[in-house]
């Protein structure tokens, strides 16, 4: 499909976009869904204040909250990817808004039930978590117990449901802006003007000539530059609404609130931080081989994505793009790469950039329907190979894990997540170098695998650090300001890249422009998923039977182990510091190569 121009959502053929009818047939049915909301609720509600009194109630509680999630989340879901589809068209918007207005009003009134849960004697509800009938809800009220000490009361837990709502408006506010505001004009390549946006960006990033580079660059910031105030402030808006809910819990601080649930050492993160740190002369010395190759007196922010292969050219088709999926994958079973395929070619996939469509990519599964994916799928873009692949590994994880666990503990935490999905990217390498037709394309698909590593490994690194460093500032009592956050950045910036390159004046406000900092320590977990799925790539691969089927365990244990544990049934423990810097020595490997042949 081309990127001449951006089509209109009703414009984009039915074939290449995912088929919602299988969550509802027509807006009548999702309208239907959403009124049954407060039927269910009051269901759910009429078990408040009896959650004690035997383990039939409770039992029977449970199911109620079962009928009730299961309708919302489907709810919520149709209204979400419709919007993700085209957040530019007002119906989209409100079908989303009523959905939250609804869950908050839910939530708020449901409010009562892990406090009251949690008031149950724990010997008592110990011995009623070990009856037959509670097997599908053992682990949840288990991951429950865990929460205990930062479950408030009744009363408090109504105010914060209330305040979710309202707590997603720096959110809210950064994604239209991102999204669908910003006019970031047109690049002339080739003679011609071509629309620079959200997903042509990382094509004109990596185009051979770097006039084209820089202008691309220097009108995207331009436009972010003139919003660096108001993008300030949400982000510290949303720096805010984390620091005040863990604090209104307990925790030691917005990080541990962050990991605790997922039983997640805040040892973790900081390891990965370490551990990259001490590892950056190799990081330093691809930006020197960089700055070499490319052949530039000063290496500027916009050649870090500019191929090192000048001389190789990729042109995928998306259905070739399945293909080389299929049999890169093909190591895991005709099961596992029958079904991806099919989704990705059938209903699962909304296929290609249109106007008012999410930026960037994602997979979005829920127990009924389809493990959706967004794509903003170019065929000029080898990388975009990679992207299909990744997340069609969240896609199949969703898959595999709604097939064997109940409903109650299906979702899998966004730390093990990482791992299904990069550990596709990883298959896909090993693929196309396999079967790469000459030694340039080997040089290219090396480049480009090392630059991968670097943007999941050490760059996500980077932006964990700004996170931390962003919360602690406000939790010592040092507010943000747009100088301090672009500040934090560009230390950041200086240290990571190394002495090699030249930084603009706008370049710290790449700090202000990533969506995923509004979900605080979310970006950590690709840096330690890539760090778990290399390992278990080299692990299957090199392995047998038995290999695979602990791979499959993981895939399916769903929410049915903590991450940690579930990563250990599937071969790695990521609570040492070694997959890390194996990753990290994979990087080392990849550069040296890469001065050999360069």
């Amino acid at each position: 499909m081309s990127n001449e121009t951006i089509p209109l959502r009703k414009d984009v053929p039915a074939e290449y976009k995912w088929d919602l009818t299988q969550l509802y047939k027509d807006e009548s049915e999702w309208e239907s869904d959403l009124n049954r909301i407060p039927e269910l609720t009051a269901q759910f509600t009429a078990f408040k204040g009896r959650l004690g009194e035997s383990s039939s109630v409770l039992l029977q509680a449970l199911k109620a909250d079962d009928r009730l999630s299961l309708l919302l989340e489907k709810v919520y879901h149709y209204a979400s990817l419709m919007n993700e589809a085209d957040q530019s068209e007002s119906a989209n918007q409100e079908r989303y808004n009523r959905v939250m207005m609804a869950y908050t009003q839910m939530s708020s009134q449901c409010s009562f039930f892990t406090p009251e849960l949690l008031a149950i004697d724990d010997e008592k509800i110990n011995a009623w978590c070990d009856l037959p009938e509670f097997a599908d809800y053992r682990i949840s009220i288990q991951k429950a117990l865990h929460a205990k000490p930062h479950i408030l009361s009744e009363k408090e837990e109504r105010i914060l449901a209330l305040q979710s709502e309202s707590g997603q408006t720096a959110s809210n506010a950064f994604s239209l802006l991102n999204d669908v505001d910003m006019n970031f004009g047109t690049v002339t390549v080739d003679g011609k003007e071509k629309p620079l946006t959200h997903s042509t960006w990382s094509n004109f990033l990596e185009n051979q000539d770097r006039s084209i580079r820089q202008e691309a660059y220097t009108k995207f910031y331009d436009v972010f530059e003139k919003h660096a105030n108001t993008l300030a402030a949400l982000y510290s808006g949303s720096v805010n609404n984390d620091i005040f809910h863990a604090r209104a819990r307990g925790y030691k601080s917005s990080l541990d609130s962050a990991l605790y649930g997922d039983k997640v050492p805040e040892s973790v993160y900081h390891n990965l931080i370490d551990t990259v740190h001490k590892n950056l002369p190799d990081l330093h010395r691809y930006y020197k081989l960089r700055k070499k190759v490319l052949g530039v007196e000063e290496l500027r922010h916009w050649d870090v994505y500019a191929p090192l292969v000048k001389s190789v050219k990729s042109h995928v088709t998306y259905e070739e793009s399945v293909e080389i999926c299929r049999n890169a994958m093909a190591v895991l079973g005709k099961e596992y790469t029958d079904t991806l395929c099919g989704g990705l070619l059938g209903g699962w996939c909304d296929r290609f950039e249109n106007k008012g469509k999410h930026s960037g990519a994602f997979s979005s599964g829920c127990f009924e329907g389809y493990p959706y994916i967004l794509l903003n799928y170019d065929e000029d873009t080898l990388r975009d190979v990679y992207t299909m692949a990744h997340e069609g590994g969240h896609s199949m994880h969703s898959w595999y894990s709604v097939r064997n666990n109940p409903f109650s503990c299906y979702e899998y935490t966004i730390f093990e997540a990482e791992v299904a999905s990069t550990f596709n990217e990883e298959l896909v390498f090993q693929h196309l170098l396999k079967n790469a037709k000459d030694d340039e394309m080997k040089k290219y698909l090396l480049a480009m695998r090392a630059s991968d590593i670097l943007a999941t490994l050490h760059r996500q690194t980077m932006f964990a650090e700004f996170e931390l460093k962003c919360h602690e500032s406000v939790e010592n009592g040092i507010p943000l300001s747009t100088d301090s956050i672009r500040g934090i950045y560009r230390g950041l910036l200086e240290q990571y890249f190394g002495p090699e390159m030249v930084f603009e004046k706008s370049s710290d406000m790449e700090g202000l422009r990533i969506p995923h900092f509004y979900n605080a320590f979310y970006v950590y977990k690709y840096a330690t998923g890539i760090s778990a799925a290399l390992a278990l790539a080299k692990r299957v691969t090199q392995g047998g039977d038995q290999e695979r089927e602990d791979y499959f365990k993981f895939l399916k244990s769903g929410g049915s182990r903590y991450p940690i544990e579930a990563l250990r049934v599937a071969g790695v423990d990521m609570e040492s510091s070694e997959p890390v810097q194996a990753a990290l020595d994979t990087f080392r490997d990849l550069v040296d190569q890469l001065e050999k042949l360069l």
